[in-house]
């Protein structure tokens, strides 16, 4: 994990499935959690995925408050 892969969270948006459009950092935890059981996809996004999937499950949605702010 990179420092700016947290900012990334934050302006990728989903390109496809149920939540297509939704900020990373906005999707819910249980839409996270199947793809954690199903698999993530290939690339960048299946990175941003499993790294908000980790910071979903940990419980720690609030280290990005401060860069939402920005």
């Amino acid at each position: 994990m990179q420092a700016e892969d947290l900012a990334l969270l934050l302006t990728r948006e989903m390109p496809f499935g149920k939540y297509q459009g939704r900020v990373i950092a906005d999707l819910p935890g249980d839409y996270l959690a199947w793809f954690s059981r199903e698999g993530f996809p290939k690339g960048e996004i299946g990175g941003l995925l499993a790294l908000m999937y980790e910071i979903d499950h940990n419980d720690l949605r609030a280290l990005l408050m401060p860069l939402r702010k920005k």
